[in-house]
């Protein structure tokens, strides 16, 4: 524990000199990647302190709201902020994942069914997996070239896909009424990181005829969410066939991404509870202004798509994120469960959410 506090301690210092530094060239007026950055980089610290996340084995657990956001927009960050080192907290996140994917058979879930009642044990394995294989195949993409552990991760996943149900092809997730990533409606979450993570693996291995199966019936899940569910249910999808490819026919990308277009806000901005139809746990209003998470989420869709006729409103979403990032680099966004408290441990988990999703949106795409 004390190595702990002095490795994080180092961290919080390696942080404060970043700050002095010369912030980075923006994408978009008032848009600062470097801020951004610092951001991620202090929540990261900050989730790795907090006692509740805490896990088996001296590791800890990996969130949708902050550890992920973290992996998925630091690389983008870190190569426009001149900046290439690895924080040691982030080294840390990367060592416990990699740990957790050896020793899958021996670390306890998550959440136990013991202490948390069932099925939680069997929708923590599905997170879990899904987030340890999207985590090291975005460093593997970075690296560009895919690691064993990165194919231990896979492994693990693909052995607990849902082979029947309603769920074939999906992933058992966690739902403790959480929107937007805990929760009934969150396998379309979870499968579309499943896709994220198949897509953004090297050497090939999405084309890989050894896992042919798995992906086409994660194809035939997230294909299936079309008819029913959210806007946002859906515009996960198109997240996932952006990605994976094969999932969605032309005409179903275009009606997708005119319902996306038509929520879009005057001021640039969405409004998260508009995509579809939650109601907070307790009975309190939700938020009716534009958000950072669903405008961020919809920007990277958008971007990832590469859909000329939305560049305008991507344009304009890159704006609203650029004008609402405030000075610690954050993009602010709410709770759509509760009226949560400024100070309070869950509060700023939106905005963490929030906030790597823009530095991915803020992004130029790659070509």
């Amino acid at each position: 524990m004390t190595r702990w506090l002095l490795l994080s301690s180092a961290a919080l210092l390696a942080m404060a000199a970043m700050s002095r530094g010369q912030a980075a060239p923006a994408q978009a007026p008032g848009w600062d990647n470097a801020a951004a950055a610092r951001y991620l980089e202090s929540r990261l610290t900050w989730w790795r302190q907090w006692p509740k996340s805490e896990r088996d084995h001296g590791t800890r657990c990996v969130s949708c709201h902050t550890s992920l956001p973290h992996v998925l927009a630091m690389p983008a960050l870190r190569a426009r902020s001149g900046e290439h080192r690895q924080s040691i907290d982030e080294m840390a996140m990367f060592d416990d994942v990699v740990k957790r994917v050896y020793l899958w058979d021996a670390v306890e879930p998550f959440y136990p069914d013991q202490t948390r009642g069932v099925p939680k044990s069997a929708e923590s394995r599905g997170v879990e997996a899904v987030l340890n294989a999207l985590i090291l195949a975005t460093r593997d993409q970075a690296r560009g070239h895919f690691g064993a552990d990165t194919r231990q991760a896979f492994a693990n996943m693909w052995g607990v896909q849902m082979m029947t149900g309603d769920q074939k092809g999906g992933f058992t997730w966690l739902n403790f009424r959480l929107e937007p990533f805990e929760s009934t409606s969150a396998t379309y979450w979870g499968a579309t990181l499943a896709a994220l993570a198949v897509a953004r693996a090297p050497d090939g291995y999405a084309a890989n005829p050894a896992i042919g199966p798995q992906v086409e019936a994660l194809r035939a899940y997230l294909r299936g969410g079309i008819g029913g569910g959210s806007l946002y249910s859906r515009s996960l999808i198109l997240w996932a066939d952006s990605q994976l490819h094969g999932v969605l026919v032309p005409e179903q990308r275009t009606k997708i991404l005119a319902e996306l277009m038509a929520n879009q806000r005057p001021d640039g901005g969405w409004n998260l509870p508009s995509l579809s139809t939650w109601q907070r746990i307790d009975g309190t209003s939700l938020p009716q202004e534009s958000d950072g998470y669903a405008t961020a989420s919809v920007a990277v869709i958008l971007r990832e798509t590469g859909d000329p006729s939305t560049a305008t409103a991507l344009k304009r979403a890159q704006k609203w994120l650029a004008t609402h990032q405030d000075k610690s680099g954050a993009v602010p966004a709410k709770s759509i469960n509760k009226d949560r408290q400024p100070g309070t441990d869950a509060y700023l988990f939106m905005t963490d959410a929030a906030t790597g999703l823009a530095g991915l949106a803020m992004q130029p795409k790659q070509p």
